[in-house]
């Protein structure tokens, strides 16, 4: 595959160190939604949430193009949009995951492009994968570079688009409580989604965008940061709320809980069990 660029002269690489606004993905919609944006980091173009939701969503892509490709056919479950004309006659063919698809690899081949030209480096694998891979080992560059508020804005659309198609029916929300990030006055809403082989679990916040996990990434944080606390908030959890976010079988839940001698408490008949034994049960899966 032979990378084609055009004349980047007008994005080259320039640097300041006069504090700016930052003009990242969350930054945003924080000004859409009325609210101020972030200033950027010395020496970047980005906030450090924008910096944090642009890596993390440039590792998502490869999956997320993986799982749109499960899709193209329709078989796998039913999709908004499909339409004829599939490789298999009589299949229909997803149009909404091959589009989503093509704009994953548009949007990472176009950067990788411009990393490229300006930096004299050598053509990366040519798989989401080794492209995401490659972006995100000039990240810093790219983080400095002007333009870097468009490819985080970019990236982000991306993930959008793809997600609304893996996923167009919507979650079930659940409350866990307040962020985890240190000074962020947000709630944290799970959004659970039912099939597969266990429910998929993502943690966000209502009030930075860039404060998003996934069930067990979550566990793992707020536990790293309530042990930080002086008086960590100490929160029960049910069996159930434990085989979502860890994803495993409740009859795991319960042997783990039996064996491992977990603190626990019965409220209106529930059992609930604290959930720093259920961390220190589950923290070092994978």
């Amino acid at each position: 595959m032979t990378y084609g660029f055009t004349d980047t002269t007008d994005t080259a690489l320039t640097t300041t160190t006069e504090p700016t606004e930052c003009k990242g993905a969350a930054c945003l919609h924080s000004e859409r939604a009325g609210r101020a944006p972030e200033l950027a980091v010395a020496g970047s173009r980005l906030c450090p949430n924008c910096r944090l939701r642009l890596t993390h969503d440039l590792r998502r892509l490869p999956r997320l193009h993986d799982e749109c490709g499960q899709l193209l056919t329709g078989v796998d479950r039913p999709r908004d949009r499909t339409s004829g004309g599939g490789s298999v006659p009589g299949l229909p063919f997803n149009t909404a995951a091959a589009e989503a698809r093509s704009g994953i690899i548009g949007v990472l081949r176009s950067w990788a492009a411009l990393v490229i030209a300006e930096r004299g480096v050598g053509v990366p694998h040519d798989t989401p994968a080794g492209i995401a891979d490659f972006l995100l080992r000039h990240s810093a560059w790219l983080l400095a570079h002007q333009a870097a508020g468009e490819l985080s804005d970019e990236v982000a659309r991306c993930v959008r688009r793809a997600r609304r198609v893996i996923d167009p029916a919507p979650r079930r929300r659940v409350p866990v409580g307040d962020c985890v990030v240190p000074d962020c006055e947000g709630a944290l809403t799970a959004a659970v989604r039912p099939g597969g082989s266990g429910p998929a679990v993502e943690v966000g916040c209502d009030a930075e965008p860039a404060h998003r996990w996934s069930g067990q990434e979550w566990m793992r944080e707020n536990g790293r940061i309530g042990a930080e606390r002086t008086e960590p908030a100490v929160r029960w959890m049910t069996a159930r709320d434990i085989a979502v976010l860890w994803g495993a079988a409740p009859g795991s839940v319960y042997r783990r809980a039996s064996e491992g001698q977990w603190r626990r408490r019965a409220v209106n008949g529930r059992t609930y069990y604290h959930e720093q034994d259920v961390n220190a049960s589950f923290g070092d899966r994978s």
